[in-house]
């Protein structure tokens, strides 16, 4: 089964958009309209990969995300 499909997300804590699960060097969610992201969970092999997925999504629905711009 792909990553993608086994990982809800909810929407951004922030303005309500949409969350796309990325990996590079690591994953994270982003959200597609404002920016705002979570930190990056690394993983050093591949059976670990998965479950560094979930951690990203996890702190992406409990609102753990970085904005991208201060201040707004």
């Amino acid at each position: 089964m792909d990553i993608h499909e086994a990982i809800e997300l909810q929407d951004c804590p922030y303005c309500g958009g949409a969350g796309l699960l990325e990996e590079d060097n690591g994953w994270y969610v982003i959200c597609v309209d404002c920016g705002s992201q979570t930190a990056t969970i690394d993983y050093r092999t591949p059976e670990e990969r998965p479950e560094a997925a979930q951690k990203a999504a996890h702190l992406w629905n409990i609102g753990k995300v970085l904005r991208s711009s201060v201040g707004d």
